[in-house]
């Protein structure tokens, strides 16, 4: 369906820093802000980030 465009180091920042904002939303400040989180985590999971089309980036590397 979707090429992969989100390379290994890429989708674990993108994990790391869902979960931190979706934590955010228990035991932080507890604004719905922090469900922004599900963005990076979503892409993290799928390898696949609509932004990145756009500008024609691709962190993962060449399949051979």
């Amino acid at each position: 369906m979707f090429c992969s465009n989100v390379g290994g180091v890429d989708r674990a920042l993108r994990a790391v820093v869902g979960l931190i904002l979706i934590a955010l939303v228990f035991v932080g400040p507890q604004t719905p802000w922090g469900l922004i989180g599900l963005v990076p985590l979503l892409t993290a999971v799928f390898g696949f980030c609509p932004a990145y089309t756009l500008l024609g980036v691709k962190t993962c590397s060449a399949p051979r």
